[in-house]
C-alpha cells in the first residue's frame, strides 16, 4: 500500500485534473480557487501576480476573496505580500492574535471583520523566483494539517505551473496581441500609469508615489486601483506641497 501523502498527493491530482479538463488558461486560476475551497477547510481562496511595488490581483473564487486580495493590494500589507517577499508560506492561524495585530494592525482589523479568522499564503515559486501567491482565506481559526498542507501545495504548483509554462496567447482571442495573462491582469495597468504621473508630477520615486496613492486611498476608503483610474482619467490630483 502507498504512503497515505502519496495516496492524499494522487486524489487531490485527479481531483485538479477532473476540475480543469477542457479549461482554457483564462479561466485556469479562478477554477483552481475553486477547487481549493473543495478540497480544503478554507472558505475561500485567491491568487496574485507578484508586481512591482504591490501584488495584482489575478483571480478569486469569490467576492469576498477579491475584496481581501485588493485590501491587501492597496494597504501594502498582508500574508500575500509577505509570503510573495520571502518566496516561503506564511500561515496564520488566527488573526485575531496580539502578534497578528502588531505584525499586519490594518490587514487582520479589516480581514476578522469581514469574518475571516486565518489565512494561508503559498508562495507560488520559492525564493529564487516567487511569480506570485495562492491566498487561502477561513473563517474560524485554525491550523491547516500536513495532510491539508500537503494538498495546498500542490495547488499551488499546478497554480504556478499554469502561469509560467501556459502559452500566453489566447487561441480564442481575436484582437491582435491579445493575452489571456495581460485580460487578466488589465486592470491593474491604470495603477502604474498612476504611480508614473505621480513621479512626474512630484518628482518622487516609484515607492514614495505608490505609497502616496496608497495613502490618498486609504484616507478615502477607496481601492488603489478605483483611485488609480481617476488619476488616469485626471479626475484626480497630486499637486506639490
Amino acid at each position: 500500500m502507498r504512503p497515505r501523502n502519496e495516496r492524499d498527493g494522487a486524489w487531490a491530482a485527479d481531483v485538479i485534473a477532473e476540475s480543469v479538463r477542457g479549461v482554457g488558461p483564462g479561466e485556469l486560476p479562478r477554477r483552481l480557487c475553486e477547487v481549493a475551497t473543495r478540497v480544503l477547510p478554507v472558505s475561500s481562496a485567491s491568487v496574485s501576480l507578484s508586481g512591482v511595488g504591490m501584488p495584482v490581483p489575478l483571480s478569486a473564487g469569490d467576492d469576498r476573496a477579491a475584496e481581501l486580495m485588493e485590501i491587501q493590494a492597496s494597504l501594502g500589507e498582508g500574508p500575500c505580500l509577505e509570503a510573495a517577499r520571502t518566496g516561503a508560506p506564511v500561515l496564520v492561524a488566527d488573526l485575531g492574535a496580539a502578534p497578528c495585530a502588531a505584525r499586519w494592525p490594518v490587514f487582520a482589523q479589516q480581514a476578522t471583520a469581514a469574518g475571516i479568522q486565518a489565512v494561508y499564503a503559498l508562495p507560488l515559486g520559492d525564493r529564487a523566483g516567487c511569480v506570485g501567491t495562492l491566498d487561502l482565506y477561513r473563517d474560524a481559526p485554525g491550523t491547516l494539517t500536513a495532510r491539508e498542507l500537503h494538498i495546498a501545495h500542490l495547488i499551488a504548483k499546478v497554480m504556478t505551473v499554469a502561469l509560467v509554462y501556459l502559452p500566453c496567447g489566447d487561441e480564442d482571442d481575436t484582437r491582435p496581441g491579445g493575452t489571456w495573462l495581460t485580460e487578466l491582469a488589465h486592470g491593474h495597468d491604470q495603477v502604474f500609469q498612476a504611480v508614473g504621473m505621480i513621479m512626474a508630477r512630484l518628482r518622487v520615486g516609484a515607492d514614495e508615489a505608490l505609497a502616496r496613492l496608497r495613502a490618498r486611498a486609504f484616507a478615502h476608503g477607496r481601492t488603489v486601483p478605483d483611485l488609480a483610474h481617476d488619476v488616469v482619467a485626471q479626475r484626480e490630483a497630486f499637486d506639490r506641497d
